[in-house]
């Protein structure tokens, strides 16, 4: 099967697909989704075969209107409602009990909760609304790979084992939304992301956050928890200051490999770059190193043969929170040492 690209004034002929139980990759404001039938448990099946992904990895559910929510879920708490209110369409992914037999357990993962999202891509949201039903959405990638910013990143990964890829050009965030778990009693972030906790909590008061790895006979509530995740194939190692980067530079020079790095035009200028390392800009702060995160990890897993990519490490807070996330997972929590 050669997987077709769609433009953005395609979306209805990627629409008939999804609606065939075909798998469409699909643009977010994050990063791009692997959409399927929600509804349809063979295609939600497919996106964990596809994806070579857990069976045991609950898939999210985009939607493309709250009432499109109201189907599966039960009825919406007010804080829910506030949250809806205030970050939807956006970059928020709200966890919520469900009606008995309204989702399978191939979406949930077994659970009787299920993770809902709107997506801010007006192309999306049209597509969503012209396929009339919600459809899973797990990053389009192979499991444990890098997540996709762009749609060759998709077909580089996907190509042949999905029906079609909506093209409507980079993301603008550039790593998956934020996850919070509204069917607990208190507010609980599983996964950071664009929305910081400050944001949340001047909506709906105190959260807390659970970045705890899910143990091996736990099934986690959302993406991200227990499995590997985000890692080229070459090695990252986390450079958490300045001074460390002038030394993975000596050590980097030893080496008859190539290297990268992925850094902050701040750091990048004030290095000595040996000639056997290749480097990625990671732009001006934390917002561009966020966008350019995955783009970054991606560019050398398909451009380029470095067997290490050192990485500019940020403070865990705000949006770093986000952006450590994802780095300390695709480093396997490896920094490098003087």
């Amino acid at each position: 099967m050669e997987t077709k690209i769609f433009k953005p004034d395609e979306v209805e002929a990627a629409a008939k697909l999804l609606r065939q139980g075909e798998l469409v990759a699909f643009p977010t404001e994050t990063v791009y989704g692997l959409g399927a039938d929600a509804t349809n448990e063979q295609a939600a099946s497919n996106v964990y075969a596809a994806k070579g992904r857990p069976s045991d990895n609950p898939l999210i559910v985009t939607v493309s209107s709250i009432e499109m929510v109201e189907r599966y879920a039960q009825p919406l708490s007010d804080k829910v409602k506030q949250l809806m209110a205030q970050f939807w369409p956006g970059s928020l992914t709200i966890v919520l009990p469900l009606k008995p037999g309204t989702l399978s357990k191939t979406v949930t993962g077994g659970l009787d909760t299920a993770a809902f999202r709107m997506p801010q891509n007006q192309v999306t949201l049209k597509l969503i609304a012209t396929a009339g039903i919600p459809i899973v959405g797990p990053s389009a990638n192979t499991s444990g790979k890098p997540s996709p910013t762009l749609a060759k990143h998709v077909y580089h990964d996907l190509n042949g084992k999905i029906a079609g890829i909506v093209d409507d050009g980079p993301t603008k965030v550039g790593v998956e939304s934020t996850i919070i778990d509204m069917s607990v009693d208190v507010p609980t972030i599983l996964r950071p992301g664009a929305v910081t906790v400050a944001e949340l909590e001047r909506v709906i008061g105190d959260v807390k956050a659970d970045h705890h790895h899910v143990g091996a006979n736990e099934i986690p509530k959302a993406p991200g928890m227990k499995y590997k995740h985000y890692a080229p194939s070459a090695q990252v190692e986390i450079v958490d200051q300045t001074a460390d980067f002038a030394a993975a530079m000596q050590w980097a020079a030893q080496q008859d490999e190539a290297i990268g790095v992925m850094a902050t035009d701040d750091v990048l200028t004030r290095l000595a770059i040996p000639q056997n390392v290749e480097t990625y800009s990671l732009g001006q702060d934390i917002q561009s190193a966020t966008h350019l995160l995955f783009a970054g990890l991606r560019h050398f897993d398909l451009e380029s043969e470095v067997k290490v990519i050192f990485t500019e490490g940020f403070a865990n807070t705000g949006l770093g929170a986000a952006y450590m996330n994802r780095l300390d997972k695709s480093a396997g929590g490896m920094h490098f040492l003087k």
